[in-house]
């Protein structure tokens, strides 16, 4: 199969594929809700993450944090995927990813290039919540 076959029939294969957006959709709240499980089953490994410049802003303890994390991105991972309370949900996702990354930026800053593998991966999700929530709130103004 040439260049032009194989192009062609990648385009049929796409038009048969679930919407863009449905996909980024399900893509973040399968994300959140898998990383509110872990934080809820192995909450020590991710209060790793809990600087000790932070920790005395937080008013419980580091995995007291994690666990309350845990359990609303079950909860709103959850939403997001079942595409109920879409518009809130991913606007707590976007608001709550964008802030990490403005943490994770300080501490790699701060730290010495701590963090950075996150900061990176987190820049990408931030955006991919931004995106979903842009989506909802179109579809929500359009109904």
């Amino acid at each position: 199969m040439d260049f032009d076959g194989f192009a062609s029939h990648l385009a049929e294969r796409a038009a048969r594929a679930p919407a863009p957006m449905a996909l980024a959709r399900v893509g973040l709240g399968a994300m959140v809700f898998a990383a509110g499980v872990h934080k809820l089953l192995d909450p020590l490994a991710w209060s790793a993450y809990v600087t000790d410049w932070l920790a005395p802003f937080l008013v419980v303890s580091p995995v007291v944090f994690i666990l309350v994390n845990g359990v609303l991105e079950v909860g709103f991972g959850a939403a997001i995927v079942a595409d109920r309370y879409t518009s809130v949900a991913s606007a707590v996702a976007a608001v709550s990813l964008t802030a990490t990354c403005l943490y994770l930026a300080v501490a790699f800053v701060v730290e010495g290039g701590l963090f950075g593998d996150v900061l990176a991966r987190d820049i990408g999700l931030a955006a991919l919540a931004w995106a979903v929530l842009v989506e909802s709130l179109r579809d929500t103004t359009a109904n």
